[in-house]
């Protein structure tokens, strides 16, 4: 379990790339840099891939050599292509982020379902005006298939299966790449919200294509708005909800009809009335999300960083500074924090005695080994005999033999 300090602040959602204490400024652009190279070379596995089963199937051919595997399977594999960005998006959290991988979800550090169904439900109504606004607009104007031959039931009632499973997926994994890692990205590098909610705007616009300039507005407005509540509720949640519901309900208008889903056109290329209407529908959504957010005050700020989980770190730590073994007890040594008392015995005790033998009978001689006068030269012994005066003859000893 990751131990965190209560003194320390938490973070906003926008800046939880620093949510670790392994956090370097350059850890956000290599993720994104390997974010870029895995799905770039994902995206020619895969499309090889279905390619290769595809001609094996007996698929026929469109004139420009792809295979064409119709409008149901053909809109499935697109979907697929962008949902599987988001198990990318969580590896680079993990590897070079070094930090839970929930913490892109929320500043919680998981995905708030009940939040995230509340926004959901705040999502129908907006969208639904901006149904029945489109619907008066002129046919050629608003991009309308209310000319086009109705598919039938059977086909119809596949779309909508196959759409309900993969676009809530879709429209997750681009809230996590460009909401989500994007977004926190640039908030490693800037503080300040509105800045960090810019480039991943202007991305999302452009990678829908280059279409007529009102389209390409509509998607930076939208990409502004869902960065905006992303940093303001604390999490994708706001955002995942409106991009799921827009996208289910121009997916399901288009599978209603003969090759709706075939169509090359995207949002980028909405006309202008269409897109104005959009953008105010975006900031109905908003008011709407907030109204809520007030009363209900989801939590946009992350308990305080995860202490390090080793004492010995090599490197600083970006959110105070605390003693030579972080924040954990200095060592205790055998006189417990006070200074270690300057003994060449260490904490043992000095050996008692007269000299330098302790307890034990110092030696005799006038000089000790090392040439050194003995500290009892020149001293009588017991007998009055000074040094180097051998003791009398005794009685009965080998001169009397």
């Amino acid at each position: 379990m990751t131990e965190t300090s209560p003194d320390l602040p938490g973070l906003p959602y926008h800046r939880m790339a620093r949510y670790t204490p392994h956090h370097r400024w350059w850890r956000p652009l290599l993720g994104t840099l390997l974010l870029v190279l895995g799905w770039f070379l994902f995206a020619v596995f895969f499309y090889v891939l279905t390619d290769e089963l595809g001609r094996a199937a007996g698929y026929p051919e469109l004139p420009d050599g792809e295979v064409d595997f119709g409008p149901v399977l053909g809109t499935a594999l697109d979907l697929t292509f962008i949902a599987l960005a988001l198990p990318l998006v969580l590896l680079a959290v993990l590897w070079p982020g070094r930090r839970p991988a929930g913490t892109v979800a929320s500043v919680t550090g998981r995905l708030r379902w009940r939040w995230l169904a509340w926004c959901l439900l705040a999502a129908v109504p907006a969208t639904l005006l901006l149904t029945v606004v489109a619907f008066f607009l002129p046919d050629d104007q608003s991009g309308s298939e209310a000319d086009g031959v109705w598919v039938g039931w059977g086909t119809f009632l596949v779309s909508l299966a196959m759409l309900a499973v993969l676009v809530p997926l879709q429209s997750a994994a681009e809230e996590y790449l460009f909401r989500g890692w994007l977004l926190q990205a640039a908030g490693a590098l800037v503080r300040f919200p509105w800045l960090v909610v810019l480039p991943q705007a202007a991305l999302f616009a452009a990678a829908h294509g280059w279409g007529t300039p009102w389209g390409f507005a509509d998607l930076l407005v939208f990409g502004l708005v869902a960065g905006w509540l992303t940093i303001r509720t604390g999490g994708l949640e706001a955002a995942i909800a409106l991009h799921v519901v827009n996208n289910l309900l121009a997916f399901g208008l288009s599978a209603a009809v003969v090759d709706g889903l075939a169509s090359d056109e995207t949002a980028a290329d909405a006309p202008w009335q269409l897109a104005v209407v959009d953008m105010a529908v975006i900031l109905v959504y908003a008011l709407i999300v907030l109204w809520p957010a007030r009363r209900r005050s989801p939590q946009n700020v992350s308990p305080p960083p995860p202490a390090p989980v080793a004492p010995h770190l090599p490197y600083p730590q970006p959110w105070g500074s605390y003693g030579p073994y972080g924040p954990y007890p200095q060592p205790q040594g055998p006189y417990g924090p006070h200074a270690q008392p300057q003994n060449p015995h260490g904490p043992y005790p000095q050996p008692q005695g007269p000299g330098p033998y302790g307890p034990y009978p110092q030696p005799q001689s006038t000089y000790w080994p090392h040439g050194t006068p003995s500290p009892n030269a020149g001293v009588p012994d017991a007998g009055g005999r000074g040094p180097g005066e051998q003791p009398p003859d005794r009685p009965g000893g080998p001169q009397d033999s």
